[in-house]
């Protein structure tokens, strides 16, 4: 496989979109006060200040393409980086993934304790939805009930939270290639695709539109998670901002223990290859969907 060069491009959207998040996140995160303000504090430390926002990058462009409205789009990019980091800092603690680092900086449960930290995750989640039903997401309450609906799925025991089940289950059990990828798709590639395929929800698009953004997202979001398995083996620790080499270290199934380094990266370029071809008759637009899955393989961090 070549290189693949991050397109200047996109990278300009990612920092753009990503600002704009900040934003909305800081607004509607609560101001540490009160008896509770050491989970407010926990909760702006996870989320704030950090992280590539790609969940986000991917709802927007998205919705752009639907024609949903840009505002909208970034209300619904946030809940999402709200559920996203409640699964992180849930990951990073004692009894599950046990990792000390994230984003560069001491996980949550290390700079506050665990108590607070499960709490602060919890309170995220629940944020998450509050924002969705939202009256500003969308006039139609219909339309965010869809939104609402469609992540509990792609977050609960059928997505994110059962892939990690697995993925606890399956650790020193030499999971096969086809357990992998079952667990991939729910614990990473679930919400990916619901970030995909929000703005068809939030523009009202259904039918083979819809279901082409949340293909895209399907194996787009496992070709991310492929390459994060690349790079827990031959990443820079100081560029990625969390620990390398502990999947191997804790037994975990990976695609690396199912493909080898090269064998996973021609898996990560056949996956892009197919993200790519779902995205055929939906026009010029989506442009920035192609791009990102070109940023997946280019990834450094």
């Amino acid at each position: 496989m070549g290189d693949h060069p991050v397109d200047t491009g996109i990278a300009a959207s990612l920092t753009e979109t990503a600002a704009a998040v900040e934003a909305i996140l800081d607004a509607e995160l609560p101001r540490p006060a009160g008896a509770e303000a050491r989970l407010f504090e926990a909760m702006r430390y996870s989320i704030l200040g950090g992280g590539k926002r790609l969940r986000a990058f991917l709802v927007r462009s998205g919705a752009r393409l639907a024609g949903a409205d840009d505002g909208a789009a970034l209300l619904v990019a946030a809940a999402v980086e709200m559920v996203h980091g409640y699964s992180l800092i849930h990951d990073d603690l004692p009894a599950m993934d046990d990792d000390d680092l994230r984003r560069g900086k001491p996980s949550c449960h290390v700079a506050f304790d665990e108590a607070s930290a499960v709490l602060a995750g919890d309170a995220l989640l629940t944020l998450a939805f509050e924002l969705l039903v939202d009256a500003r997401v969308h006039p139609d309450p219909s339309v965010r009930c869809g939104l609402v609906r469609a992540m509990a799925k792609a977050a609960g025991g059928k997505g994110m939270v059962g892939g990690q089940m697995i993925d606890l289950a399956a650790e020193h059990g030499g999971a096969d290639y086809e357990l992998i990828v079952t667990l991939e798709r729910m614990k990473t590639g679930a919400l990916i695709a619901f970030s995909c395929e929000a703005g068809a929800i939030l523009a009202r698009r259904g039918g083979e539109f819809r279901r082409s953004l949340r293909e895209f997202g399907r194996d787009v979001g496992l070709a991310f998670q492929v390459i994060d398995d690349v790079l827990d083996v031959v990443g820079d620790e100081a560029a990625l901002g969390k620990t390398v080499g502990k999947d191997a270290a804790a037994g975990k199934a990976t695609f690396i223990a199912a493909l080898g380094v090269e064998g996973a990266r021609r898996e990560a370029a056949a996956l892009v290859e197919r993200a790519a071809a779902r995205l055929d008759g939906l026009g010029d637009g989506a442009g920035p969907l192609r791009a990102f899955g070109e940023h997946v393989l280019a990834r450094q961090r």
